[in-house]
């Protein structure tokens, strides 16, 4: 459940109010203020759940289904460096505790080039989150569940060259998390690299709807990322 058809439900169920209700509601919530963590669907949870339309038993079942849908949508309220480098990189790390953050009595000319190091492999670690490109707003109302068949579109920036072996690219949408993992030269060479400032020396990648099948190459699984980006390092350098 996205939050389109949790709207769509709440309005089937304000349906059945009567008519003098349902018109309050929909004029409190035309004039509603939002403040997080109150917003209209707790409004209208709390109203429908005020005129009996639903009970504490339909409410927990609906809580749970939207949950259990949306397990990564918080994700989507972090600020860019909270999200990329923080949960980034200790997310990688409590995936296999063989990624470990680098320092220079590992590597004695480490000054933070890379982002981890895992058996003596220099990984880059780059985060995006699919948003709805037909969306306007904040991150989190642009969210999308993977399977959704509206457009996408995440950005790996600020990609540098010959400063790490591997390159992880970590996909995030509201339900699931999407590993790649490529080399170096995959990433310098790949048809989608762009310059992300004109005359720059920072690139980025961009996926989308369009292009993500092209990709699918470079998928990993959660449990398999770390083996990978061993295999990978072993066989290109």
């Amino acid at each position: 459940m996205d939050i389109k058809q949790l709207k769509d439900y709440l309005d089937s169920l304000a349906r059945s109010l009567k008519n003098d209700d349902r018109r309050l509601m929909n004029a409190r919530l035309k004039s509603l203020i939002s403040v997080f963590p109150f917003n209209e669907y707790e409004y209208a949870l709390m109203f429908l759940l005020d005129k009996r339309v639903i009970g504490f038993e339909e409410y927990e079942k609906l809580r749970n289904n939207y949950v259990s849908s949306n397990r990564y949508l918080d994700l989507y309220g972090l600020a860019p460096r909270i999200f990329g480098e923080i949960w980034g990189h200790e997310h990688i790390k409590d995936l296999d505790g063989r990624f470990i953050k680098p320092d220079k009595s590992i590597d004695p000319e480490y000054a933070g080039q890379y982002d981890l190091l895992i058996e003596d492999v220099r990984v880059e670690l780059k985060a995006a989150r699919a948003i709805n490109t037909k969306v306007r707003g904040n991150l989190v109302s642009k969210a999308l569940q993977y399977v959704s068949s509206e457009p996408f579109w995440m950005n790996f920036q600020q990609i540098k060259f010959d400063v790490s072996d591997i390159f992880i690219f970590v996909g995030v949408w509201a339900d699931e998390i999407v590993y790649w993992a490529l080399s170096n030269n995959e990433v310098k060479n790949n048809k989608y690299l762009s310059h992300q400032h004109r005359g720059g020396i920072e690139y980025q990648i961009g996926i989308t709807d369009k292009n993500i099948a092209d990709f699918n190459k470079y998928r990993v699984s959660a449990s398999e990322l770390a083996n990978k980006v061993i295999e990978i390092a072993k066989r290109d350098l």
